[in-house]
C-alpha cells in the first residue's frame, strides 16, 4: 500500500477508550474517577451501544433465591467452556461477580426485587447448584432489559465523572512505535469526514463483537469487528476465533434475540409434534442446558423433519402456560418483540425461533487485567505495552469454546473494572511514563492510505455486495454444524472476497456524514474477522463447545486442548496452551459434558 505522508491534528489523553458499551464505560468510569484525562470514542451515542440489547441478566452467586457460591459458578463456567477456558481468569471473574453486581446496585441500577428487597435472580442455561446437581437462580435481572439498565447507569455515572465522549467517531488504526508499544489511534469523525490522531499513554479496545459477518445475526449493524480488524492489521494475533455462539432463540426470519430468560421463567421449546424434545438431549437441565447444546438439539430436530411451520424450518417457544402477569412484568420487551417481529402475542401463541449467531468467544488475547498479550521470545503471553482490551472484542478466555448466558454482561463489568483499576495503579506507581512517547513518522500512513484508496477509486466493487457475500458465505460454510468440505470451500471463497474488498469503489466522495465511506472502512474489519474465523475453524479437527464438526464429532483433548492464534500477515495459525491452573483452588479436570 502506498504511504501517504500527512500532518494531522492531534489531541493528547492519558487514556483513549475505543467503544462506549458496558466494558468501555465501566473502564472509563474507574479512570475518570481517579482523575485521569480520558476520552471515549463511539460510533453511536453511548446508550445505543450494543450492550443495550442484552436482556436476561448478570451472573453472580448472590444466593438470594437459592443456595449458591462462586465455586459452583466457576465449575459451571469451566464446564460450559468445554474446558478450553483459562481457569485463572474464570476464578477471578466468578469471585468478583457478587462485588461488581452490588457495586452496580449502589450506582443506582434498577434491578428487579424480591419481596425482602434483595436483587431478583432467575435461572439460566448451564448454571447449577452443587456442581451440576440442579439448576440454580443466578441471573441478576432488570426485567428483560438488563443491558439497557446497565448501560444507562454507567453513562450517567460517567457524565458525573466528566468522562469526555467522542460520539460518532470511528477508530481507524492503532499507532505502534518501533518498540511495538501502542501510542494511540487514528480516528475518523463521521460528522465532518476529518481524521485526527488521538495520542494516549494507554489505549483500551472495547469495540464489541463482529456478529455482522453472518447473514442471520442478533448483532446490531455496528458490530463489524473494528477492534479485531485494527489489532490484526497491527500484527496482533486473534485468539480462538473459530468459536462463535449460536443463540438458540432468535426470532425466525428476523434474527432478533429472544432472551434465555424466557426459558429461565419457564418457557418451553417444542417441536411440530408438541414434544418437549430437550428432555431427550439434556434430561437434567432440559431447556436450560448450555446454548451450544440447545442450538445443536434444535438444529437436529429441524434436520430430522420435526421442525415447525409450513417449511418445517423453526422450533416453537411456548410461554402460554405461564401466568400472563409473569410475561407482562418479567418479559415485557420479549412480548413486544414477538408482537412486532413475529406477529404473535406470546401470552396466547408460541414464538417461532431458530439458532442465530449471537456472540464471539474469541478475540484479542488478554490477561485478566485486560492487558493485550501476544507470543514473543518464547513467552506465549508477553504484554504489549500501552494496549488493553475488554468485553466481547477481548479473549481473556473465560468463555473458552462456549459462553454461559449472563456471563457476557459479567465479563464486561468484571474486566472493564479490572482493567480500569490496573491502569490507575500503573499511573500511581509510575509504570506509565509521565510524557507521551514520540509518535513514529508513519503513524497515520496506513489509515490515510486506506482512505485515499477509497476516495480515489474510479471503478470497482460495491461495499454492500462484498459484505453480503461474506455474510452469505459464513452462513453457508461455517454454521451450527460444520464439515471439512464446507469449511475448505468457505476458506477459498473468503480469500476471494478479501481480494474483492481491496477494490472497493465509492461513488459518493462527500465528507459530511458519508455513511458509505464508514461502511467501506468497516468492510476491512469484517474481512479480517471472517478470515480469522473460518481459517481457525477449518484447522480445528474436533468438536468442542460451539465448534461442532460433523467429520470429527468427539472432543480431542490430547491434540486440541489449546488456543488458536490467527495472524493476518500470511493468513497463518499458531497455538498456545490453555491455562488450567486456577488462582487458589484445585483444577477442574476435563470430563464429558452431560446435562
Amino acid at each position: 500500500m502506498t504511504a501517504v505522508k500527512t500532518s494531522l491534528p492531534r489531541r493528547r489523553y492519558d487514556a483513549v477508550i475505543v467503544g462506549a458499551g458496558g466494558a468501555g464505560m465501566r473502564c472509563s468510569l474507574q479512570l475518570a474517577q481517579a482523575g485521569l484525562n480520558v476520552a471515549v470514542l463511539s460510533k453511536v451515542f453511548p446508550t445505543r451501544s450494543h450492550t443495550v440489547a442484552a436482556q436476561g441478566g448478570i451472573g453472580a452467586s448472590l444466593g438470594n433465591m437459592s443456595e449458591d457460591n462462586w465455586y459452583w459458578h466457576m465449575f459451571d463456567t469451566v464446564k460450559g467452556s468445554d474446558y478450553l477456558g483459562d481457569q485463572d481468569a474464570i476464578e477471578f471473574m466468578c469471585r468478583e461477580a457478587p462485588k461488581v453486581v452490588y457495586e452496580l446496585e449502589h450506582f443506582g441500577m434498577p434491578f428487579d426485587r424480591n419481596p425482602d428487597g434483595t436483587i431478583y435472580q432467575r435461572p439460566f442455561g448451564g448454571h447449577t447448584a452443587n456442581f451440576g446437581e440442579k439448576p440454580v437462580q443466578r441471573a441478576c435481572a432488570a426485567a428483560d432489559r438488563t443491558g439497557h439498565a446497565l448501560l444507562h447507569t454507567l453513562y450517567q455515572r460517567n457524565v458525573a465523572a466528566r468522562t469526555q465522549f467522542f460520539v460518532e467517531w470511528m477508530a481507524l488504526d492503532l499507532i505502534r512505535d518501533a518498540d511495538g508499544d501502542v501510542c494511540g489511534v487514528v480516528a475518523y469523525e463521521m460528522e465532518t469526514g476529518e481524521v485526527m490522531i488521538l495520542e494516549a499513554k494507554i489505549t483500551v479496545f472495547a469495540t464489541g463483537g463482529a456478529g455482522r459477518i453472518w447473514a442471520a445475526s442478533t448483532n446490531a449493524f455496528i458490530n463489524t469487528g473494528d477492534g479485531m480488524g485494527m489489532a490484526a492489521r497491527a500484527g496482533i494475533p486473534l485468539e480462538d476465533m473459530e468459536f462463535w455462539q449460536f443463540h438458540p432463540t432468535g426470532v425466525a426470519g428476523a434474527g432478533v434475540l429472544i432472551t434465555e430468560g424466557v426459558r429461565g421463567e419457564g418457557g418451553i421449546l417444542r417441536n411440530k409434534n408438541g414434544e418437549r424434545f430437550m428432555e431427550r438431549y439434556a434430561p437434567t437441565l432440559k431447556d436450560l442446558a448450555p446454548r451450544d447444546f440447545v442450538s445443536r438439539s434444535m438444529d437436529q430436530e429441524i434436520k430430522e423433519g420435526r421442525g415447525c411451520g409450513p417449511n418445517g424450518d423453526y422450533i416453537e417457544l411456548h410461554l402460554s402456560h405461564l401466568d400472563p402477569d409473569t410475561i407482562i412484568k418479567k418479559l415485557p420487551s420479549i412480548r413486544e418483540i414477538a408482537i412486532k417481529f413475529a406477529n404473535i402475542d406470546p401470552i396466547k401463541d408460541p414464538i417461532p425461533v431458530v439458532p442465530t449467531i449471537h456472540y464471539q468467544m474469541g478475540g484479542i488475547p488478554t490477561n485478566y487485567y485486560g492487558q493485550v498479550v501476544a507470543p514473543k521470545s518464547g513467552n506465549p503471553n508477553a504484554i504489549i505495552n500501552g494496549l488493553y482490551a475488554v468485553g466481547e472484542c477481548a479473549c481473556v478466555s473465560v468463555h473458552g469454546a462456549n459462553r454461559l448466558g449472563t456471563n457476557s454482561l459479567l465479563d464486561l463489568i468484571v474486566f472493564g473494572r479490572a482493567a480500569g483499576n490496573h491502569i490507575v495503579d500503573q499511573f500511581k506507581t509510575g509504570k506509565v511514563a509521565k510524557e507521551h512517547k514520540d509518535l513514529p513518522a508513519d503513524a497515520a500512513d496506513l489509515p490515510m492510505s486506506r482512505l485515499a484508496k477509497i476516495d480515489g477509486s474510479t471503478s470497482g466493487e460495491n461495499t454492500q455486495v462484498v459484505a453480503q457475500a461474506i455474510r452469505d458465505n459464513m452462513q453457508k460454510h461455517c454454521g451450527v454444524f460444520r464439515t471439512s468440505a464446507l469449511l475448505s470451500e468457505g476458506v477459498i471463497r473468503i480469500n476471494e472476497l478479501a481480494e474483492a474488498a481491496e477494490s472497493i469503489h465509492l461513488k459518493d466522495k462527500s465528507k459530511v456524514f458519508n455513511t458509505a465511506r464508514v461502511e467501506a472502512l468497516e468492510l476491512a474489519n469484517l474481512v479480517e474477522t471472517a478470515k480469522a474465523t473460518i481459517v481457525s475453524a477449518e484447522a480445528r479437527k474436533e468438536s468442542r463447545g460451539a465448534h461442532a464438526h460433523s467429520d470429527f464429532p468427539e472432543r480431542d483433548d490430547a491434540t486440541w486442548m489449546k488456543h488458536t492464534l490467527w495472524y493476518s500477515e500470511g493468513n497463518r495459525l499458531d497455538y498456545k496452551p490453555v491455562n488450567t491452573k486456577p488462582l487458589t483452588v484445585e483444577t477442574f479436570q476435563p470430563k464429558k459434558r452431560t446435562f
